[in-house]
Order: C-alpha cells, then structure tokens, then sequence
C-alpha cells in the first residue's frame, strides 16, 4: 500500500482516528525530512520497514536517518524502541512482554512474538 495514503486514509475513515491521526502528520513530517517519499509503499496500516514501524514511532525512536527502508537503521530503531518500553537483555521473552505490548497491543500477537523468541533461543 502507498503508506502516506493509507495512514491518511486510516486518520480520516476509520475507527481509531485519534491513534492515526498523529500518524499521519508523522509520515508527512517524513516525507518532509526525505525519509519518506509521497510514492512509499509499506504495509495496510501505513507501516513502515521490515519491522513494520508506525510512521510516529519513526520520528520518536528512529535512529540515523530514519530511513527504514535501510534494514541496519530498521533494527537499531527496533531496539530503541523495545529498550525505551522496557526490554531487559537477556531476560525471557515473557518478562518482556511489557515492552512486546508497546509494539502490538493484540495480546495473541504477543504471545505469538514470545513463543518464537523462545522457541529461537532454545529454551
């Protein structure tokens, strides 16, 4: 999807617009700074980057440019914002959850991000 548009459109015809709206002037401010551009193209709800990061997020924890199209900045950003939630190194995936939660408030997304992290760690 286009993610200028679809945030737009999700901060104007939707049931959250109160959550997309800050968003939406968020992905313009992106495209202003050129970490976006009008014709980016990222997930349904105007994610950004294989971490899938609202375009508000990007502007409050983006590291380096902001530009997530680059996997490095993507990942650094990622971590930034997780430590900023609460993540402790080296604890369980369950004992983060809290920070989880920041990311996707669905509680079977959650779930889902903790058994895979466990699962990779071998525990």
């Amino acid at each position: 999807q286009n993610t200028v548009s679809a945030i737009v459109t999700l901060a104007y015809d939707c049931r959250r617009p109160e959550f997309f709206y800050p968003h939406a002037v968020a992905a313009l401010k992106l495209v202003d700074r050129g970490a976006l551009s009008a014709s980016s193209v990222g997930a349904m709800h105007g994610e950004i980057g294989h971490t899938q990061f609202l375009p508000g997020n990007v502007l409050k924890y983006g590291v380096g440019s902001g530009n997530l199209r680059d996997k490095a900045t993507a990942l650094a950003s990622t971590a930034n914002f997780l430590k900023a939630h609460g993540w402790q190194p080296g604890a369980s995936a369950q004992a983060n959850l809290g920070a989880i939660a920041g990311w996707n408030d669905a509680s079977n997304y959650q779930q889902a991000i903790a058994r895979i992290a466990t699962a990779i760690d071998g525990e």
